[in-house]
């Protein structure tokens, strides 16, 4: 039988999802042309070398650069018209309002509608509000009068993980007419045997929303039992992780930290998508509000018991700068290890805040604040230092020597774990020295 003929795509937007997809097409054999405004990334992207950490994509993107397989240019000058276009653009929120941006998908549509030619596949994979892509991107390729098909395919990989689940995870696409749905399948075919073709864009964008959505709420009920138990003086962990053991009905996730590039804003996205519906969608609107708060609200409780010891300033140490440990990333975007630095830094009590992460390049490090000491080496920096905050679950701090740790502090030091790496060391290690969200009163104070 003859092989399906390789086909042509230009992805626009080299971040995390344009590269990672652009990287996991091209290793299939599609000839793949990544645009991306960013000089210096271009640049690093043709050199084999990506500009953010991620499991094996060093050696894939080496591979397929020096196969001729995956080149990245600044615009579409000078790349040859294909049968795909792919837009991969970010779509952050407005500070203020958390209104989704429309620009960037604006201006990338706009550089599709003037490259493509009749009869292409112009696919959408950003993250957007519900209509994006009838309501946004259409108009802008109408206007050029050529024919395409559009369909929405959101991404849903892993930080961490990508690779992997591109080639594993269900693909789901909707197109807006039935031929768009298949050629958008046809192409995802090529990365996973599993399909999922819905009715329409809007559903697929909903999707999308849903999934993460649905997480943030998760998590934003775990950190109201945590609230709970504090006021109430129960360990809020003992509750969740007891409570739990062979009762398959209850499934409540650890409190902690709620962030990253897309549980900090899809729930807003999805806000913003029913806003003119005529509805509002309360569990998710006190999702995020209690996800949000967390900082605020923890960082006053480490203020609580340093003060219970003894009388400030303080010094502190937060490790874990990236969003998440496992698996691990330099991603700093939506990282609420740095809410939590602005909250130690307002509230004027520290007199020093040290920052460690083994993970995020120490120039992007220096980058986040000249109010903070960067270092190196975790036990270097607490030397000396009255609270170490561990602020994701990277494996290194599963495996810390807890007390070796301790012993290089202050009299009185305590480890803040907004994780729980530590939590199943025996009691007697732990006690007056460790503590997790929703143990602010317990039986370790």
């Amino acid at each position: 039988m003859e092989a399906r003929k390789a086909p042509t795509v230009v992805v626009i937007g080299l971040g995390y999802v344009g590269l990672t997809l652009s990287v996991a097409l091209a290793r299939r054999g599609v000839q793949v042309y990544g645009v991306e405004k960013r000089a210096e990334v271009v640049e690093k992207t043709n050199a084999g070398v990506p500009h953010f950490a991620e499991v094996g994509l060093q050696s894939a993107l080496a591979d397929v650069v020096r196969k001729g397989r995956f080149v990245a240019s600044t615009t579409t000058a000078e790349v040859p018209g294909a049968e795909y276009y792919i837009i991969t653009v970010g779509t952050p929120l407005h500070p203020q309002s958390h209104e989704p941006r429309l620009d960037m998908i604006e201006e990338a549509t706009r550089e599709v509608a003037e490259h493509f030619s009749e009869g292409a596949t112009v696919i959408l994979r950003s993250t957007v509000r519900i209509g994006t892509t009838t309501g946004v991107v259409k108009p802008i390729l109408e206007r050029t009068g050529k024919s395409y098909h559009l369909a929405m395919c959101p991404e849903r990989t892993l930080e961490g993980d990508a690779m992997r689940e591109l080639i594993n995870l269900p693909q789901i696409v909707g197109g807006e007419t039935p031929e768009a749905t298949d050629n958008a399948a046809t192409l995802f075919s090529r990365l996973t045997h599993t399909i999922v073709r819905v009715a329409s864009p809007e559903t697929a964008e909903m999707i999308k929303l849903v999934d993460n959505t649905s997480r943030d709420v998760r998590f934003a009920f775990a950190n109201e039992v945590a609230r709970a138990c504090d006021a109430l003086g129960i360990n809020a962990n003992d509750v969740i992780r007891y409570g739990k053991l062979g009762y398959t009905r209850t499934n409540v996730a650890a409190p902690g930290l709620v962030g990253g590039p897309c549980l900090e804003k899809d729930p807003h996205i999805l806000l913003s998508s029913v806003a003119g519906q005529g509805i509002n969608l309360e569990i998710t609107a006190a999702s995020r509000l209690v996800n949000e708060r967390q900082p605020c609200e923890t960082v006053g409780n480490i203020l609580q018991r340093l003060k219970a010891r003894r009388a400030g300033p303080y010094r502190a140490v937060v490790a874990g700068l990236a969003f998440k440990g496992r698996p691990e990333t330099d991603d700093l975007r939506g990282s609420m290890s740095l809410h939590v630095i602005r909250e130690m830094m307002a509230s004027e009590q520290f007199s020093e805040i040290r920052v460690y992460d083994s993970v995020v390049p120490m120039e992007n490090i220096r980058a986040i604040s000249s109010g903070i000491s960067p270092y190196e080496d975790l036990h270097t920096a607490c030397e000396g230092a009255d609270v170490l905050v561990i602020a994701n679950n990277h494996p290194e701090y599963s495996k810390l020597d807890l007390e070796t740790i301790i012993g290089t502090m202050s009299d009185d030091a305590f480890v803040y774990d907004y994780w729980n790496n530590l939590s199943e060391m025996p009691a007697e290690v732990l006690e007056h020295r460790y503590v997790t969200v929703g143990n602010l009163v317990g039986k370790f104070q």
